[in-house]
């Protein structure tokens, strides 16, 4: 294994990489290991759930090309629903309507 020197280390960082090792009874130099194992995981993970600008734009244009789709009885009425028949909306309006309720209608009445 390659040995890890580092040089001008932060004296905090230097006490909170011992820390660790201390707790898990390990060596500093396996200490560093794992931390820079796991540090770099971390990254790598965060850098993964970006997209770039082109999967950015390719994504807008499909949402885009499924929104245009007409409704009709088939495959583009996945997701939609249709108002029940005995819901009368101004009786709704008239009262007693929580927030979630208001923010659906008037969703709905968008679309």
């Amino acid at each position: 294994m390659t040995d890890i020197i580092l040089h001008d280390i932060d004296p905090l960082l230097l006490d909170r990489v011992k820390r660790v090792a201390q707790q898990r009874n390990w060596p500093l130099q396996e200490a560093l290991m794992h931390l820079l194992e796991h540090g770099l995981f971390a990254c790598e993970a965060e850098l993964a759930a970006r997209f770039n600008d082109s999967d950015a734009n390719a994504l807008q244009a499909a949402i885009a090309a499924l929104e245009g789709i007409p409704s009709d009885p088939g495959f583009s009425m996945i997701g939609r629903v249709e108002r029940p028949s005995d819901v009368n909306v101004a009786t709704l309006e008239s009262g007693g309507l929580t927030d979630v309720d208001r923010d659906l209608m008037a969703y709905a009445q968008r679309g």
